[in-house]
Order: C-alpha cells, then sequence, then structure tokens
C-alpha cells in the first residue's frame, strides 16, 4: 500500500511567531505522525485592520528563523506574496494542488475554531481537511462542539483537540513586552528575538490587538 502524505498547515499571523506555536506544530506532528508541517504566515488577515499588523515579510522572515533547526518544518509565503485578502479555504486549496491526494490538517487555536462558522466556505473547508483545536489545559471544549454540531453535518473526528501547555504564551503579551521595556527572552526562539531588536519592530503603541 502507497503512503498518503499526512500535511500539517499551521497558519497564523505569527505577530511575532513564538514557542507556542512551535509546541503546537511539533506536538500535532507527533501526534498525527505528520511528515511535515508548513507554516503559513498570514497575508493580509480579512479579520484585522492592515494598519494593526507587521509587514508580512518581516512575519515571513521570523517564522523562517524560528523553524529552521526543525527538519520536519517548513514556511511557505504563498499567502504573503499573494495579493488581497487571506482566505483559509484558498491556502488549503493551494497546499492540496501542490501535494496532490495529500491528507490535510490545519493546526490552530480553538479560540479560532470557534469563528470557523464565519470563514470563507466553511462547509468546503471542513470537507477538505481535518482541524487541529490547540487548547490551553482545562479549556472547555462544549461551546465549540455545540456551535459545530447545531449548524453542520459532519464526523466529530473533522475536528481533533489537543492540549497545549505553552499557549499561554502569546504574541499580544510579547509585543507589550517589548513596547514597555520588558524581557521577551525565552518566551521564543533566540533568532526571532535578535530579528525584533534588529527591526525595532513593536516599539510603537499599534500592533496591540489580539492574535
Amino acid at each position: 500500500m502507497s503512503h498518503v502524505t499526512r500535511l500539517g498547515i499551521m497558519g497564523g499571523t505569527f505577530d511575532p511567531i513564538h514557542y507556542g506555536h512551535l509546541v503546537t506544530a511539533e506536538g500535532a506532528r507527533d501526534r498525527l505522525g505528520l511528515d511535515q508541517v508548513i507554516f503559513i504566515p498570514a497575508g493580509r488577515p480579512p479579520h484585522k485592520p492592515e494598519c494593526d499588523i507587521t509587514d508580512p515579510w518581516d512575519r515571513y522572515i521570523m517564522t523562517e528563523l524560528a523553524t529552521a533547526s526543525n527538519f520536519f518544518f517548513h514556511t511557505s509565503p504563498i499567502e504573503v506574496s499573494r495579493p488581497g485578502p487571506s482566505y483559509t479555504i484558498d491556502t488549503v486549496q493551494a497546499v492540496m494542488d501542490q501535494y496532490p491526494g495529500a491528507q490535510i490538517y490545519f493546526i490552530t487555536g480553538a479560540d479560532a475554531v470557534l469563528d470557523i462558522l464565519t470563514w470563507k466556505n466553511f462547509e468546503k473547508l471542513l470537507s477538505l481537511c481535518y482541524f487541529v483545536a490547540a487548547t490551553r489545559p482545562g479549556y472547555q471544549l462544549d461551546e465549540l462542539w455545540k456551535k459545530l454540531e447545531v449548524y453542520l453535518e459532519f464526523p466529530r473526528e473533522t475536528v481533533l483537540c489537543m492540549e497545549v501547555p505553552a499557549l499561554a504564551i502569546s504574541s499580544t503579551d510579547i509585543r507589550r513586552r517589548v513596547r514597555e521595556g520588558k524581557t521577551i527572552k525565552y518566551l521564543l526562539p533566540e533568532p526571532v528575538e535578535n530579528y525584533i531588536v534588529k527591526k525595532n519592530l513593536y516599539k510603537h503603541t499599534g500592533n496591540l490587538e489580539k492574535s
């Protein structure tokens, strides 16, 4: 029997990428036996004002720096290179075109999955890939199941849940720490920290919204 490629897609703004993202991706890779995890920094997320987000290529470079040491991790510029808003359905379809026959697992936070009904072509999206909902330990998933089961008829195994202790780290907090002159060491990889310092990112009062 031929091997079916199992791909993880780690989508997010990554503003900046941190250890919570990396631990989530590695946990999903290990648990699900993924052949690789593709990190795809969002280009222009339709739900966030463009002025609140760091330049897409800065976020792409930080993601490359953070993932370079893991053989199973790769970074793709397909969203930052794409003009216009970035929609998950378009990204998943682009990955499927690039890897015909692959089984796709879209890895994201449980809070993001709760908003899935507002995503473009969400019903088609759920038919194309599995979702891996990363949660903090003790996170209550009842609201997620209620929302999905009321509006959709789909097997529960379409959404897989995974506890990740490192999700206590947040990009929002890191940006705030930089603005306030506090340390961010050990919250994210050192090359990313060095890039933030070199490019003087997050010193202004913007970019403080949740991500």
